[in-house]
């Protein structure tokens, strides 16, 4: 770990962490509340004996090692936060080695609270809100954050850091819980800003936070833009559904791209594995007249493997 600045807190501070995972909901959380306060850098951890690069970057036939992971600490006196943020998830016993550097660091600094912040995939449109669910580790935080408008989550995982800090953080003694923001089915691969919006929105309530929130809503706005012309496309390729949708009220609108989209989303994730599947996939995008909306993230399968761990 490599100090900056000393750093004092009036009070016990409060930490939220974030890592890639679905939509992108926590990173884009964290990293739009940190820039929203202003929160200045002051540590950044090591990441190297946590990495290990699996394949290298080629740039016009020139072939480098890929760019080390970050893992990076900013604070805000004011408002008695401390966020750390980090572009790679890290698996294993070196998953937990870095939470166990975050919690040093968070018990240095009498920290009382950590917060994550993920996605949670569901059945559901891109017009529908985002619904915040939490999970937490002990009753008296789920019970507090429950007070602030949010759904206790449902029996299940929290893969990735986002949910194993969680647990770690009970062995200390320390409480800790998710925020999980819910995002359609088909979107686990694609920035779901929306949210990451309603998750910013619950933490200012939670932490008193007075947060600017007018360039995220811009986000929202954009990206529903394009979810809602593949799900536009969606209907049109697939009538059959429509008219199932007249004649059996009980079936929401929302259930039908989820259909197509996961298929979609499988076939993304077997190219990653198989590349000789990849026509299979383009086929299959552009059966429903998706591929220009995907265009771009089916070239990136093919520009080097190591993307795909930023991801």
């Amino acid at each position: 770990m490599k100090a900056f600045k000393e750093i004092k807190f009036r009070t016990p501070p409060t930490l939220i962490a974030a890592w890639p995972g679905m939509g992108n909901v926590g990173l884009i959380a964290v990293d739009y509340l940190r820039k929203s306060l202003g929160a200045q850098l002051f540590a950044q951890m090591d990441m190297s004996p946590y990495f290990i690069p699996e394949s290298i970057v080629v740039k016009d036939g020139i072939a480098q090692l890929p760019d080390m992971p970050m893992g990076i600490f900013h604070y805000h006196e004011t408002a008695g936060l401390i966020v750390f943020e980090s572009n790679a998830q890290v698996g294993g016993r070196d998953g937990l080695a870095i939470i166990g550097a975050i919690l040093d660091m968070a018990a240095q600094y009498q920290v009382t609270r950590v917060y994550t912040a993920a996605g949670f995939a569901q059945p559901m449109s891109h017009s529908s809100e985002s619904q915040v669910l939490c999970a937490s580790n002990t009753k008296t935080v789920l019970a507090d954050l429950v007070a602030h408008d949010v759904v206790a989550m449902p029996d299940g995982y929290i893969a990735g850091l986002n949910g194993l800090l969680l647990g770690v953080a009970a062995t200390r003694g320390l409480d800790a819980a998710c925020f999980l923001g819910t995002i359609p089915s088909y979107a686990t691969n694609l920035s779901y800003p929306k949210a990451s919006l309603s998750i910013l929105q619950t933490v200012g309530r939670a932490l008193e936070l007075d947060l600017e929130l007018a360039l995220l809503e811009e986000s929202v706005l954009e990206a529903d833009m394009k979810l809602a012309e593949i799900e536009e496309r969606i209907r049109r390729y697939f009538p059959a559904l429509s008219e199932q949708e007249e004649d059996t009220p009980e079936l929401e609108e929302h259930e039908v791209p989820g259909y197509i989209m996961d298929r979609i989303e499988r076939l993304f994730e077997a190219v990653k594995e198989d590349k000789s599947r990849a026509k299979e996939l383009k086929d299959e995008l552009s059966r429903w007249n998706l591929y220009e909306l995907y265009e771009h993230r089916f070239l990136d399968l093919f520009k080097s493997d190591s993307s795909e761990e930023d991801r």
